[in-house]
């Protein structure tokens, strides 16, 4: 008996249960640790079942990572609106920043701390690229707006990149256990990276 055709909505619900099963198993176990057989047992079903909706896993990695990334970017673009100052809309990202990490782990690690030997050349590996292009992008334009409003001096992108990796920083010393949630919560209120890049006052005469 043929085997009947999968309808479009039953791949994007089946997808959807199997990435936040993946989620919980890749945050637990690493890259490694993870089988399709484990993702089976995981949702209920057999262990071929997963292959009619995902390719294998490397494709799973990638709607995992794409997923986490999403949230990332959905977490920061409500945090950053265009209605504050520049410097309190940096400020904001960062908090948000911040508050993701801490609120959602599972998600913050497999975005920056695992990796896959090789990325697979999958709609869902340009999915990643796209959301985490997204998600850097709501710094990259706040930081344009601080730039072009007069309150930060240099390159853009070269300030942003040196946020983001500060921000980070901070953040992998608190899940590494090397700094409070209080201290990391207080960090998070200063913003003293940007004090190398404010343009200087004129001094009056």
């Amino acid at each position: 008996m043929p085997r009947v055709a999968l309808k479009a909505d039953d791949i994007e619900a089946f997808r959807r249960k199997a990435t936040a099963a993946a989620m919980r198993l890749f945050a637990q176990h690493g890259y490694d640790g993870v089988t399709m057989r484990a993702l089976a047992e995981e949702l209920g079903v057999s262990a071929m079942t997963s292959y009619r909706y995902v390719a294998g896993k490397d494709e799973l990695f990638a709607l995992v990572r794409a997923e986490a990334f999403r949230r990332f970017g959905d977490c920061l673009a409500s945090a950053g609106g265009r209605s504050v100052d520049p410097s309190e809309r940096l400020l904001r990202l960062k908090k948000a920043y911040i508050g993701f990490a801490v609120d959602d782990v599972d998600a913050y690690r497999i975005m920056f701390e695992l990796r896959a030997p090789d990325d697979a050349n999958t709609e869902a590996a340009e999915q990643v690229e796209r959301e985490s292009r997204r998600a850097f992008g709501y710094l990259h334009d706040a930081v344009r707006a601080a730039v072009e409003a007069g309150e930060l001096v240099g390159d853009a992108l070269a300030v942003a990149r040196l946020l983001w990796a500060s921000t980070h920083g901070l953040v992998s010393l608190h899940l590494a256990g090397r700094l409070s949630r209080r201290a990391l919560e207080e960090l998070a209120a200063i913003d003293h990276e940007l004090a190398g890049f404010r343009k200087p006052k004129r001094r009056a005469r």
